[in-house]
């Protein structure tokens, strides 16, 4: 297999058609292009008031509030069932995947992306605990234990 070449260069001026064509003749192919801008003050607030909505929760049909996704929930509330069982993280990717859940993404769970979950987790944990459904899971838990 051959071995490509790359190089990444910073332009101090426009580039022009001559030096492009000097570097396909030195047998390069041009295969990214980066663009960059500088915003005004008021595009940099509206960049930065934009974030992911969190895990277990969706835009409201009225697209004025978020509302508790029930399928994102269930997971969460397995992730937290399982983890509380002490179990490897691997497993609980495992247990998700079987139950036919996906991420966000649509790929399956990994250790990877429930590790990444623990922060949201950590934020939804008390809500959980103190649900109806985790006390009728807790008593589940403590028969078993």
């Amino acid at each position: 297999m051959a071995k490509t070449e790359r190089v990444r260069e910073v332009l101090t001026e426009p580039l022009d058609p001559e030096y492009l064509k000097r570097r396909t003749e030195a047998g390069w192919r041009l295969v990214a292009v980066e663009w960059q801008r500088q915003l005004d003050d008021e595009a940099q607030r509206a960049s930065t008031l934009t974030e992911d909505v969190p895990f277990g929760l969706r835009v409201a049909a009225d697209c004025s509030h978020l509302e508790e996704d029930p399928t994102e929930r269930q997971v969460l509330m397995l992730m937290m069932d399982l983890i509380v069982q002490d179990h490897p993280l691997s497993k609980v990717a495992e247990e998700l995947n079987q139950e036919g859940f996906q991420t966000r993404q649509r790929s399956k769970w990994n250790p990877v992306a429930v590790f990444n979950m623990l922060p949201r987790l950590i934020e939804v944990g008390p809500r959980i605990f103190s649900s109806e459904e985790w006390v009728a899971r807790k008593q589940r838990l403590v028969k078993f234990a």
